[in-house]
């Protein structure tokens, strides 16, 4: 009955004198009614008075006499009726969702073992203090402590490594708002607030507590921002990221050998970090440049599962003529001929990597039973380590729940020493936390260290607590009674991500490769076969839904390839609240995602809101247009979205043809796509805002070894370090650099 729809909101459309809001209508409770939405491009709001609109129409075609006796058959008609004039009647970018700030979600039991929290233990010292536990931190930690240094790492969030939605590849979408882990920073992409709020994706929180996300919020809303989803939890975002490990290209290494003179930085020196933390499980053990002993396993999407569904065969086939491949023949027919295409490694060492457009099936950080593999494993490897009689053999703690404040120095002599940091103690204390309350809490606490601090906060957080321990920009940390340790301008500049845009299909009828998943909602046949199964028979669950994707030049590229084209099944325009439900609510839809690499704009900015270490900062990304080059990514972007519109058209359909849905078909202009993609580009790979930089450079943060200029005993290792933000994927080259701080920092402490 439609009763479970009858929620008070805002905004929505007037039915027989009731208000549905998206909300309700396409709600975590309304699957079934949900899809019929998603056929047409997501609730496509219609001309001037949307409401006023459909009310009549709806009126028209079928009166109804009691509101309370709808069926659902009966909203399923309603909006069958409603999609097909919606479509016809929408203007760009009309997408409208509601969502609660702290969604409800079934809760499973862990799938193992998860590390407990316990208390810090106050005024404890160890030689070195990780501060952040992800793709940076927790391999950097865990290399130190092999070495027999005592290590303490700590993390905001706790450990929920073995919770289905972390350890599931397909669950990765929620895994990013899973309530326990999820961090929900909101950012704009632009500084000039009218070109921001062009963003479908524009969110705003309603007075009823709710979040808005769209072009039309309800009066009263506080606007937010563009949802950045992070993780607070042991592994950091290596959690709840795709599991896409691709390696950057030579050059991104070789610059930084060039820029500041140290050839330890070439990519030829570089090669053996991902060769000691990998352990490769798509390729035989013979091929050179691989890893097969490390810490984070690698494996590929099973071919047979793409071969069994016709639609993404299809899809590969579409996809290469649109590139200029010609892939008919005994890919259609064959498992054998598919993996002859989709069995070229990406990762290869060969020169002709970095030059050649080619498909790949994409290596993802999952181990052999299908599982999550992230650095959070080695941590508890190397923590967990017993001698034969018991006793702890490595000495690394972890301190969870601890949210570090500052970094305390010894400003006694010339040049400051980091000698530990203040924290406190508590669940759910940062403000990016939606569980955090508005009320200052926690335990507070100090840690002391004898040899060295490193943060490894990631892009945001990383210059966010230099400037709270009086590292960055003067007068910024003037402006909010921060004393000046050292004023360094370069922190929290220099901000860069990718661009990323999807174009989106529908079919006439779902993917077989998911036809019984329900993603969390209820008993789910995928996720038993996934838990149950072996291999291929694992299903569709044993993969990020990015099974294949190419490397691409555009006509402004530079040397190296700037644009990563791939597929995935599922409704992908970005983040919002709510957005891992709606990305898999319609199992027929198809999106081809267009990433720019490379990009060339570096003004974005991660300023204080505060002096409170509870308050997350205001990050300003200064998109398309704003910043440097905007032009010819924006070029770099639209030859990226006319090859995902191109492998629709040249579909061939063996199991349906796709209908585009965003962009809005209507849209086939140069000048109506490339106003889209500045409106609605998005990004996920913040990073280069404490740079390594030459030593000339005013605005280098950090030296080539990871030292942060101006104070001694402080280094910083995370994505923040890149001068420019390397490759396609970011996860894979932070885990090298990780394992080169761990080689530089051993190397000083033995030399000392």
């Amino acid at each position: 009955m439609a009763r479970a729809f009858l929620m008070e909101h805002r905004r929505g459309l007037t039915v027989a004198g009731l208000r549905f809001d998206q909300g309700d209508l396409f709600g975590r409770s309304s699957r079934a009614e949900n899809r019929v939405g998603r056929r047409s491009a997501v609730m496509w709001r219609l001309a001037r008075n949307p409401t006023q609109y459909i009310t009549s129409i709806i009126n028209y075609i079928l009166p109804i006499p009691d509101p309370f006796l709808f069926s659902i058959d009966l909203i399923n008609l309603c909006f069958r009726v409603l999609s097909t004039i919606a479509v016809c009647a929408a203007s760009a970018n009309a997408f409208e969702w509601t969502w609660p700030k702290v969604s409800d979600e079934p809760i499973y039991p862990p799938n193992g073992y998860n590390m407990p929290t316990k208390g810090p233990v106050d005024n404890s010292t160890y030689e070195y203090i990780v501060v952040g536990s992800g793709p940076g931190g927790s391999p950097l930690a865990a290399r130190l402590a092999l070495a027999g240094h005592s290590v303490l790492l700590i993390d905001a969030g706790e450990d929920h490594g073995t919770d289905r939605q972390v350890q599931v590849p397909a669950l990765h979408p929620y895994a990013s708002e899973y309530n326990p882990i999820r961090w929900d920073f909101f950012v704009d992409h632009y500084a000039d607030e009218e070109q921001a709020k062009r963003d479908s994706k524009m969110s705003y929180l309603t007075p009823s507590g709710e979040y808005y996300s769209g072009l039309n919020p309800p009066e009263g809303s506080v606007r937010k921002g563009v949802l950045y989803p992070r993780t607070g939890a042991l592994g950091g975002c290596a959690q709840h990221n795709a599991l896409t490990m691709i390696l950057p290209t030579e050059n991104d290494w070789n610059n930084i050998a060039t820029l500041t003179g140290d050839d330890s930085w070439m990519a030829k020196n570089m090669r053996k970090y991902f060769e000691r933390l990998e352990r490769n499980r798509y390729v035989p053990s013979s091929f050179v440049g691989h890893g097969f002993s490390g810490w984070l396993e690698t494996r590929v999407t099973p071919v047979l599962l793409i071969a069994e569904d016709l639609k993404v065969l299809s899809l590969v086939t579409a996809a290469a003529t649109a590139m200029g491949k010609g892939l008919i023949g005994g890919l259609l027919h064959t498992v054998t001929g598919l993996a002859e295409i989709l069995t070229l490694d990406i990762n290869n060492p060969t020169k002709s990597r970095d030059s050649a457009e080619l498909i790949y099936q994409i290596p993802l950080s999952m181990d052999g039973d299908y599982v999550r593999s992230s650095p959070r494993d080695f941590v508890l490897q190397v923590a967990g380590a017993t001698n034969s009689d018991g006793s702890k053999k490595y000495k690394l703690d972890v301190a969870l729940n601890t949210l570090v404040t500052k970094v305390n120095f010894d400003t006694s002599n010339t040049k400051p020493k980091a000698t530990g940091v203040d924290y406190l103690f508590g669940q759910s204390l940062y403000r990016a936390d939606p569980r955090a309350g508005t009320d200052d809490g926690g335990e507070a606490g100090t840690f002391h260290a004898s040899r060295e601090v490193i943060v490894s906060g990631g892009a945001f957080n990383t210059p966010q607590i230099l400037k709270l321990s009086g590292v960055g920009p003067a007068q910024e940390l003037h402006s909010h009674g921060i004393p000046v340790v050292k004023d360094l301008p370069g922190v929290g500049g220099n901000m860069q991500d990718r661009y990323e845009v999807g174009v989106v299909g529908k079919a006439p009828s779902e993917f077989s490769l998911l036809k019984k998943c329900k993603f969390l909602n209820g008993t789910d046949p995928c996720y038993d076969n996934w838990k149950n199964n072996v291999g291929a028979l694992k299903g569709g669950y044993t993969t990020n839904g990015i099974a294949f994707g190419f490397l691409h030049h555009s006509s402004v590229s530079e040397s190296d390839p700037d644009l990563f084209l791939g597929g995935v099944p599922a409704y992908f325009n970005g983040y919002f609240p709510g957005y891992s439900v709606h990305a898999t609510q319609d199992l027929s839809i198809w999106t081809w995602l267009t990433l720019k690499a490379h990009s060339r704009n570096n003004a974005g900015t991660v300023n204080l809101t505060s002096s409170n270490p509870r308050d997350t900062p205001k990050i300003v990304f200064r998109s398309l247009g704003e910043g440097v080059g905007g032009d010819k990514d924006l070029q770099a972007v639209y030859e990226g979205v006319q090859h995902g519109i191109k492998a629709f058209k040249d579909l061939i359909p063996l199991d349906g043809k796709f209908d585009r849905v965003w962009p809005p078909p209507e849209m086939t202009s140069e000048e109506d796509l490339k106003q889209f993609i500045k409106d609605e580009a998005w990004g996920h790979h913040a990073s280069c805002t404490a740079p390594i930089g030459a030593d000339d450079d005013p605005m280098a943060v950090l030296d080539s070894e990871f030292r942060v200029r101006g104070v001694d005993g402080l280094r910083v290792v995370d994505a923040s370090i890149f001068p420019k933000i390397p490759g396609m994927y970011i996860a894979l080259p932070i885990y090298m650099v990780s394992e080169k701080a761990a080689e530089v920092i051993i190397n000083s402490a033995a030399s000392s």
